[in-house]
């Protein structure tokens, strides 16, 4: 089953933190939808949430005051009209069930809240501010320059307004089929990349709100709008044909500019055929390969005031992409600038750049040289043997079919002006090396190039330290090749594919969770699964997809139960149901769909595998109906928190039918092996819960001895995910951190000692297929770190880590581990140390929470007070808010 793992407890204590409940406590960190302060919000019953922050141990809430109004005064004051609500409880997630709201309105929010002492906190304040709301409020016109899909230049589009009267606020509500760049009066709106968010854009469009009132100062304002092609016009091809897409079309958009002034009156400034268009010197962009600018092509003053637009177009009014535009309701896609560690130059029109680590994202060169000079800019992973750029790991599925679109290769026409800077716009790449070719002499220093790294914005909530520099730096490459595949969607690399691989996402869920604040990225990327599931319940194997690649080769539940494992899990992390509840008809459907192709009691073939093995191959048949049950299980689970009893038992009665049949089949009850007995065979299904309980240790133990054949992996993506904690909850803690640590092929650290700073895509550095050099996909060892040394597990009876189960593992190679995961609740520390030979551990329970902690040991002293001896070494220990240390002799 999908549960915890409880040691044999002899002893149960309750211990609080030393010191009297007498700190202060206040209300901090306050969001709406798991936002700071959001603008252009569409839900009707936005999440309200907070932290607690105490200057005392043992404090927890225990009533709260909540008021909403769009009056902050009564809001500071606790007197709002919209909502007023007192209530006894230590909740902190809330769902707004106050008056109506309106769209385009901004709204104010204060939490008080008390202690069991009855002292109060002062009235912290927040706001949100509603956008469309609904479909209906959109004025104006989806607007594009000609419907020709294969025009390459970008279009340009302005329009001037004049305002005569003061403006109070503006917001510009823009939504696009492809991408776009907003300025004002000549000034980009916002310093974020790549918006709006991939969708399938004939399903559903995203919108984003931009706060535009500074623009305003004067009674003329100038609109300018660049739009890139995106994924809704794919020109360049590759072997998933998304040129050939129904969807495809030239890149259009959609924008009211709200205005509201002093006066109290308002006016929308809407797209419309009165814009004006023309081409720009963006010759050719890709999000797939990569963006061509010709500098002699521009147009000063195009998008300020007092430009003569009289020899432009006048814009196309154009059918919609979809019947369906929301809001983007999550952090944007930003860019971190670096700088490059070497160049050499090669000769005086050749230059090749080392930015000593791998990135998703881009370059921005500055240079001076003739007008009419061409620069090709091309990004690598990787050098051949003479020390030039090599591609053969990325290019693999790019099908050309000309030479005017090189592969990750940038192409700048100098205008001849003094110094030039060229940054694309609609575009990314992967790479660490970066050739800057001209193809007349250019003369450039090592200061001239930079690189962007392009990811969601989320917010880091997760760290390890250890005194292994190895498990740090596989640590550090796990997470940056996380974010190199975050672009609102989870993708497995950002060279060959962009792809959002359902696979690689549900694998890494919980590296992404305990590293990351993604809750809003992977509820957006459930609605992309509502999108592309298909009236039988079928899932593609990438999301977002067109529609014709996916859905007959790839997918399956080994696959695509990313829509049940995401939500639960976002369930378990953040104690938010939302996305659970969301997804639990679409979860049903998808089961449903696999129970009729399943066959022999619970079994399907249906699936990929255990993709990118080391050597030994485990039957697709055994890890898909293993995802079966892992649904089936979710899916039961969920009805039950959804009060629908009879689908909670006929589910539950699913799972066990799923488990019987794999263990009928593959389990050798006498010997405790699993088919071969291959380390993907015996660890998926004690991790999940498969192995019946009085075989577990048996089959734990026959895992330990095939893994100390080699004392290295012999999994791919699936056994990558359970491994490790197949060993280290079941008695093996050691042997998973050998695994963990190891150097040699095939392992993680062999790739770090290799010079590798993000994931590989394969064990093998030197390989026939499978090379990309910054790949998620073996990344769910840094969930693991948490979880499996330090210990830091959600509670399911009490999920958002409201309780927490500390179950840490102090494997004597490591002389020192420390882990901290800053929860919903606040930060969560489990630090461990070996002082000779006792270990010196210390944890930190949040506000508002508590925690079983699990530990082993002969003796244990809590702040120098001897808490038990126990005759096996094995003890739980129940703790409130505050810090604890321990002294434990190990057994």
């Amino acid at each position: 089953m999908f549960k915890p793992i409880y040691l044999s407890v002899l002893v149960i204590i309750f211990f609080t933190s030393c010191g009297s409940d007498t700190g202060s406590i206040n209300p901090t960190d306050l969001k709406v939808e798991h936002l700071t302060a959001p603008l252009g919000l569409d839900t009707s019953e936005p999440r309200l949430s907070w932290k607690i922050e105490s200057t005392g141990p043992n404090l927890v809430q225990t009533r709260y005051h909540i008021s909403v109004d769009t009056d902050s005064i009564a809001v500071a004051n606790g007197l709002g009209t919209l909502l007023n609500q007192n209530a006894q409880s230590d909740e902190n997630l809330l769902i707004y069930n106050g008056k109506p709201l309106k769209p385009f309105t901004k709204y104010y929010w204060g939490i008080q809240i008390s202690t069991s002492n009855s002292r109060k906190s002062d009235v912290r304040v927040s706001s949100f501010e509603t956008g469309m709301m609904d479909k209906s409020n959109w004025e104006g016109s989806w607007i594009t320059d000609v419907e020709d899909i294969n025009l390459k230049p970008a279009p340009y589009f302005r329009k001037e307004f004049e305002l005569p009267k003061k403006v109070l606020r503006a917001r510009a509500y823009i939504t696009a089929a492809g991408l776009y760049e907003l300025t004002l009066n000549g000034q980009k709106v916002s310093d974020n990349w790549l918006e709006p968010i991939y969708t399938r854009f004939d399903r559903r469009n995203l919108y984003v709100t931009h706060d535009v009132t500074s623009y305003f100062k004067d009674g003329k304002i100038a609109v300018g709008v660049l739009l890139g092609n995106g994924w809704y016009n794919h020109q360049s091809t590759a072997v998933w044909n998304f040129h050939e897409a129904g969807w495809r079309n030239r890149p259009r958009f959609l924008m009211n500019i709200r205005v509201w002034f002093t006066d109290g009156s308002s006016e929308v400034l809407a797209t419309d055929r009165s814009w004006r268009t023309q081409l720009s010197p963006v010759v050719f962009n890709s999000i797939y390969t990569a963006e061509h600018y010709d500098a002699r092509l521009e147009l000063p003053g195009w998008d300020q005031v007092n430009y003569d637009d009289s020899n432009w177009n006048t814009a196309l009014e154009v059918k919609a992409p979809s019947d369906k535009i929301t809001a983007e309701v999550m952090l944007p896609i930003t860019g971190e600038k670096l700088e490059f560690a070497k160049m050499e130059k090669r000769n005086d029109r050749v230059y090749i750049f080392d930015l000593s680590r791998n990135i998703a994202g881009v370059t921005e060169l500055r240079v001076q040289g003739n007008k009419g000079t061409r620069i090709k800019i091309t990004h690598s992973e990787q050098l051949d043997s003479l020390g030039n750029l090599d591609l053969s790991n990325i290019n693999v599925h790019y099908r050309p079919k000309d030479t005017l679109d090189p592969f990750q290769t940038d192409i700048y026409t100098l205008k001849g002006i003094g110094t030039e800077v060229f940054r694309p716009r609609f575009n990314y790449k992967g790479f660490q090396y970066v050739q800057v070719e001209g193809d007349r002499p250019i003369d450039i220093s090592q200061e001239d190039l930079s690189a962007y790294f392009l990811h969601s914005g989320v917010t880091p909530v997760g760290k390890i330290h250890t005194s292994n520099e190895t498990i740090n730096k596989i640590w550090q490459a796990t997470n940056a090749s996380y974010l190199s595949n975050l672009f609102g969607y989870p993708t497995d690399c950002p060279q060959r594919e962009k792809n959002g691989w359902t696979g690689d996402a549900h694998i890494n869920i919980e590296t992404g969770l305990y590293n990351f604040d993604t809750i809003r990225v992977y509820e957006k990327w459930m609605a992309d699964h509502k999108d592309e599931q298909q009236d039988n319940g079928v899932l593609p194997a990438i999301i977002p997809t067109w529609g014709g690649w996916g859905y007959t080769w790839a997918n399956g539940p080994d696959w695509t139960s990313t829509i049940a494992i995401i939500p639960w899990q976002l369930y378990q992390f953040y104690g938010d149901d939302r996305s659970l509840r969301e997804m639990y008809d679409p979860i049903k459907k998808y089961v449903d769909y696999i129970t009729s192709l399943s066959y022999d009691g619970g079994l399907t073939d249906w699936g990929l595998g255990d993709w990118v093995p080391v050597k030994s191959v485990t039957p697709k048949e055994f890890t898909s109906s293993i995802y079966y049950y892992i649904d089936a299980l979710i899916l039961s689970k969920a009805a039950l928190h959804f009060g629908k009893q009879d689908e909670h038992l006929k589910y539950a009665q699913l799972a066990e039918n799923i488990k019987n049949a794999i263990n009928k089949k593959y389990l050798n009850e006498e010997t405790g092996i699993y088919g071969s007995g291959y380390q993907t065979e015996l660890s998926a299904p004690l991790y999940w819960g498969i192995v019946p309980e009085a075989l577990k240790q048996k089959v734990a133990d026959n895992l330990a001895l095939e893994v100390q054949k080699t004392n290295h992996v012999d999994v791919g993506l699936l056994g990558s995910r359970t491994i490790l904690g197949a060993l280290s909850e079941n008695g093996y803690a050691e042997l998973a951190y050998v695994l963990a640590s190891q150097e040699t092929y095939p392992s993680w650290g062999w790739w770090i000692k290799n010079g590798a700073t993000t994931l590989f895509e394969n064990w093998k550095i030197e390989g026939s297929r499978a090379l990309s050099r910054n790949h998620v996909m073996f990344g769910a060892i840094s969930g693991w770190f948490f979880k499996g040394l330090g210990g830091i597990r959600p509670d399911e009876s009490a999920p958002g880590f409201k309780h927490i189960q500390l179950k840490p593992n102090f494997v004597k190679p490591l002389q020192s581990f420390e882990s901290t995961y800053n929860s919903i609740h606040g930060p969560i520390i489990s630090k461990w140390e070996w002082k000779g030979n006792k270990i010196a551990y210390f944890c930190e329970v949040p506000p508002n929470s508590s925690a079983t902690l699990s530990i082993k040991g002969k003796t244990a002293t809590l702040d120098g007070k001897t808490i038990e001896t126990v005759s096996n070494g094995q003890m739980e220990i129940t703790v409130g808010p505050g810090n604890y240390n321990f002294q434990i002799t190990p057994n």
